[in-house]
């Protein structure tokens, strides 16, 4: 029995010792990596939009040099999670949240079929892109960057960014303008290779001491439910674990930061997996990688919190968690389930 048990604890060390390498390699190596280059045009990050909006939001989000396409992206999440038929207690409408008097004004035709349809994405894209760079337009002269005091002018209109001459000091729009920027992040494709956070490695070892832990679908670890977890409800506890509040659902955390390339995976990432790889709505599961391929996860009921291969069918893609990125998401999502 004590040559088993010392077999046993062998084989933790050296489980442990090799996830020790994976991170500290891994970060080593990610401390060498260039910057990129700068000025380079901002594209969008494969998978970051649903496809059936990719093409239109590419297209008219480089329709002005104030805006770019992860800009309009953000503002498209935002105003409504990508959801064509959103209507907020404002009489706010469709995709892009147009009010009935700002559509009255400023929708278009975007698809040419003869009509302006606020509850057609087709039209409703081109129109927030238009509006956009018509309110850049009338703030040009503004100091302070362009595409800030846009934003602002969508929020509070151009007249309150004219008179405080940028920015107003409004809460609610110096947050939007945030709040938009930082999303953006997790929209557009990376023009450098990614620099590790500092959250990291504190997240892997939250989530690397609830190894073995059985799997509770909407399990959040609470002391009623044994201290259990599903799936988003570890990435969420881990990263909590280390100051940074994300939703609870998984399609929610997708946008909790920039998305790095498979080569570019570092420790602390989120990776997930969907339905379906062209549309991250349909992602059902994260987990956070460790390095050499694996991740550590809650899989499913009657399994345990365990180290899992990530290179699977259903592999969507990663987030590297950031705090702006984390501060800009919705906290909660009602539409969601827990996964």
């Amino acid at each position: 029995m004590r040559r088993i048990w010392l077999i046993v604890i062998i084989a933790l060390g050296l489980c442990f010792s090799f996830l020790a390498l994976l991170v500290v390699g891994t970060f080593s190596a990610a401390a060498g990596l260039s910057d990129g280059e700068n000025g380079q045009a901002v594209t969008l990050a494969k998978g970051s939009v649903p496809a059936e909006y990719e093409p239109i939001v590419a297209k008219w989000g480089d329709l002005c040099p104030s805006l770019n396409p992860s800009l309009l992206a953000a503002q498209l999440y935002q105003e409504s999670g990508w959801n064509a038929h959103a209507q907020s207690g404002a009489d706010a409408q469709g995709i892009a949240q147009f009010i009935p008097g700002t559509w009255a004004t400023h929708g278009i035709d975007g698809n040419g079929d003869g009509k302006a349809d606020v509850w057609d994405p087709q039209d409703a894209i081109p129109s927030a892109a238009t509006y956009d760079c018509q309110l850049a337009a009338y703030v040009k002269d503004v100091p302070g960057d362009n595409t800030d005091n846009m934003l602002a002018s969508y929020n509070a209109g151009a007249y309150a960014v004219i008179k405080a001459g940028g920015v107003p000091p409004y809460a609610e729009t110096q947050n939007y303008v945030k709040t938009i920027r930082s999303l953006a992040q997790s929209f557009a494709a990376p023009v450098a290779r990614l620099e590790p956070t500092e959250q990291a490695a504190g997240a892997i070892t939250y989530a690397q001491s609830k190894l073995g832990t059985k799997y509770l679908w909407g399990g959040e670890g609470t002391a009623a439910q044994g201290g259990r977890f599903d799936c988003s409800g570890l990435t969420q506890a881990s990263y909590h674990a280390v100051g940074v509040t994300l939703p609870r659902v998984a399609n929610d955390q997708w946008n909790a930061g920039p998305h790095p390339s498979r080569a570019e995976l570092l420790p602390g990432d989120l990776v997930f997996f969907a339905y379906d790889l062209s549309d991250p709505r349909s992602i059902h599961h994260v987990g956070i990688y460790v390095g050499g391929g694996y991740m550590i996860d809650a899989p499913h009921t009657g399994a345990v919190i365990r180290f899992d291969p990530i290179d699977s069918p259903d592999y969507i893609g990663a987030t590297r968690v950031t705090e702006s990125g984390a501060q800009a998401l919705p906290t909660a999502s009602p539409a969601s389930s827990p996964s």
